[in-house]
């Protein structure tokens, strides 16, 4: 694996052409996606600025230009008329003020009264190296330009450690004001979410207090990408706890959930009516980001990890983005399922129960409610491959890419489980490259995999109470240079 020197992590975009071999020769790589934004180059990892105007869907995504290393961040830009084909639009906020020196880090949008305001963690170290979190503010100008303002709009919490970032902005039209959400780390290192409040979305902030999420005092040591969403008439937790290890999930200590409850803004209190769950049962999954100015909940995230290694770091690149999904509330209960518009990406059918894999594919399977197998990724005998079996016994469906060549992670586990209380309707199942995303029961649970096959891991094969569909899939973003 490669060691990277400080110089080299932070390096600076001084001439945008001196990255365009390594664009070239990362296109090429048999890794790479056709219908899942990834980085023109180097790394990406969360989903930023998420926001729906009058054109379509914008997004922003953080970015490490060198390689597969996470060093400074810059945000790049996307866009989509549908939510399924996406198009480069190129470097968006780049650290170029003394308050984000090191780092322009994640953050969200605000659409209001036709003004769209860019909120993120301005990253700054001394030459000490100390850190000072700042939170920033730039506004997007119809011309897509970003202009920051000379100053951020607040500094460090000092009730709080350096790790104060993600800012996440919605205005209440009951109280009149904005409230921007932060995740935090309190001086006894424990996860926290703090709250401000102002009058206008470009200033006069003040600190309200933390916000209180009774049960969840002692909770993991961090929590980023904070956002509370109102989805089917009910509020939704959303918030990724660090190192913390859950009950099914290996030795991970990285997760992104949700909690179901309600918001008291008088109190600045999230009393849930549901426990912490994952919104993914898979490997790789992280920073979950909603849509603002949208008129229903649609949320992305990234397919990956905090300190993840993956095989395609070899080529200088790591990270994607999943699948948008579309979301609802069911009970107690969040559902996902994949946008409606990726239908329109179906090419040829085969009914086949094994076969070739194609490298962008869909896979429809009608389930029984029986015993069921299903090799991803497998040789052409069968064997290999990643697994999803269905136990009707125990009504557990499992996940399992231990089989595989290239193995990914390995301790932190590689199986997973997610339990069906109705049984095994459906499976839908997106392949693209070296990533796969299991949509069960029309969302009642997702999982997302990256995986890495070689040259002889390119077929599948299906068993059991399963009658399939599979459709070969278009392409559908450009993976082009743009800067």
């Amino acid at each position: 694996m490669r060691q990277w020197t400080l110089e080299e992590k932070y390096k600076r975009i001084e001439d945008p052409e001196a990255l365009r071999p390594l664009h070239e020769a990362q296109r090429s790589s048999p890794y790479r996606f056709s219908y899942h934004v990834q980085p023109v180059c180097g790394l990406l990892n969360d989903p930023n600025g998420f926001f729906r105007d009058a054109r379509g869907w914008h997004l922003f995504y953080q970015w490490c230009p060198w390689g597969a290393v996470h060093g400074l961040k810059h945000w790049y830009r996307v866009f989509s008329a549908d939510l399924v084909h996406w198009r480069n639009e190129g470097l968006c906020l780049a650290p170029d003020r003394e308050y984000d020196n090191r780092g322009v880090y994640s953050g969200s949008a605000l659409v209001k009264d036709g003004e769209t305001f860019l909120y993120y963690a301005g990253n700054h170290r001394d030459e000490h190296w100390v850190r000072t979190p700042y939170t920033c503010l730039a506004r997007l100008m119809p011309n897509g330009t970003a202009v920051k303002l000379d100053e951020p709009l607040f500094g460090a919490n000092s009730m709080y450690t350096d790790h104060q970032r993600d800012p996440k902005v919605e205005y209440n039209a009951e109280k009149g004001l904005y409230y921007l959400f932060l995740g935090a780390q309190n001086l006894q290192h424990k996860g926290r979410i703090i709250v401000y409040a102002s009058e206008r979305p470009d200033g006069g902030w003040r600190y309200l207090g933390e916000l209180g999420v009774p049960g969840y005092e002692d909770f993991g040591e961090m929590w980023e990408c904070p956002s509370i969403e109102h989805i089917s008439g009910v509020d939704a937790l959303i918030f990724c706890p660090q190192r913390i290890r859950l009950p099914g999930r290996g030795d991970a200590e990285n997760h992104c959930g949700y909690i179901l409850g309600s918001m008291n803004y008088d109190t600045l209190t999230f009393e849930p009516s549901g426990v912490f769950t994952p919104l993914d049962f898979g490997f790789d999954f992280y920073a979950a980001a909603c849509a603002a100015n949208a008129d229903e909940a649609v949320m992305i995230a990234w397919m990956g990890l905090p300190g993840a290694r993956y095989p395609s770091d070899a080529e200088d690149w790591q990270g994607a983005l999943t699948l948008p999904r579309r979301l609802s509330v069911r009970g107690n209960h969040l559902l996902q399922q994949p946008v409606v518009g990726l239908t329109a990406l179906r090419g040829a059918e085969t009914n086949d129960r094994s076969g070739e894999l194609p490298r962008a594919s869909e896979l429809e399977l009608e389930c029984g409610g029986g015993d069921m197998a299903l090799r991803l990724f497998c040789r052409r005998d069968g064997t290999g491959g990643v697994l999803l079996q269905y136990d009707a016994s125990s009504g557990v469906l499992t996940a399992d890419r231990s089989a595989m060549t290239l193995r990914v992670q390995p301790e932190q586990g590689e199986m997973r489980a997610v339990s069906l209380c109705g049984g095994l309707r459906a499976l839908r199942v997106y392949v693209d490259a070296s990533a796969i995303e299991v949509f069960v029961n029309e969302g009642e649970a997702v999982g997302t995999l990256r995986v890495f096959p070689t040259d002889s891991e390119r077929f599948y094969a299906l068993l059991g109470d399963a009658t399939p569909r599979l459709w070969r899939l278009d392409a559908a973003v450009e993976n082009c240079f743009i800067l």
